[in-house]
């Protein structure tokens, strides 16, 4: 009668340990991405925000409210984008008006401040109409004056991280650049729905969890399109 082989417990541990390799190496490389997406949004919120107060710094006017004749003779190329010089960016009231905040995105790139070409105009930025840069997740940016973020007392001047961002990565984001709550500081959790600047300044409602005190961004729900207003 043959004798039935089976593996050794030595085989089932090397097995094993083959195993924990395997899923620790998936796991580390998964955390080196999302540290790299961190530090990627971090990175260019914080570019972004340098390159609009480089640019008022350099010529004294705001870009994108400055009218394209006085960008174009100033910057010396042609720019056919401009605002209406009343010293901010306007993005309406009620209805969205993207002319300034297209062309902000037009000058700034013009003038050397940000990488890329703009298209400039008055129709809305999406995924891939070039008007406007986009997150680390290929979703568009957007700078303005709105009260479409968590918390807000008033209107102000903010950039809009952009829709996408899985809620553990918008954690450590907030983290990083602030205090890693999603209702105040600097860095703040965007509406849900009503926002100005429409889906592009809204996120997932599982994003924040509103049953904490204070408000927590909610890993357990695992939400992946959460996003953020950064105030400047």
């Amino acid at each position: 009668m043959k004798a039935q082989r089976g593996f050794t417990l030595v085989e089932i541990a090397i097995v094993l340990v083959i195993i924990g390799l395997l899923l620790g190496g998936i796991l580390k490389g998964q955390e080196l991405i999302n540290s790299a997406r961190v530090r990627n949004l971090a990175d260019t919120a914080t570019g972004i925000q340098a390159a609009y107060y480089g640019f008022i710094d350099r010529y004294r006017r705001v870009p994108g409210d400055w009218n394209a004749t006085g960008a174009t003779q100033a910057i010396g190329v042609t720019i056919n984008d401009g605002g209406n010089d009343n010293g901010q960016i306007d993005n309406g009231t009620g209805t969205v008006d993207w002319t300034e905040p297209n062309a902000m995105w037009v000058q700034m790139a013009a003038a050397g401040f940000i990488q890329g070409s703009y298209g400039g105009g008055t129709a809305a930025p999406t995924n891939d109409n070039g008007l406007a840069p986009l997150n680390a997740f290929n979703n568009v940016m957007a700078l303005g004056r709105t009260d479409d973020f968590a918390s807000a007392p008033s209107a102000r001047l903010h950039l809009v991280i952009g829709r996408g961002i899985p809620v553990d990565v918008m954690r450590e984001l907030d983290l990083k650049v602030d205090d890693g709550l999603p209702n105040s500081g600097d860095l703040r959790a965007t509406v849900t729905s009503s926002a100005l600047f429409g889906t592009i300044a809204e996120q997932d409602t599982t994003c924040v969890d509103t049953g904490q005190t204070p408000n927590i961004w909610d890993i357990r729900q695992d939400a992946q399109s959460c996003n953020a207003a950064y105030i400047f």
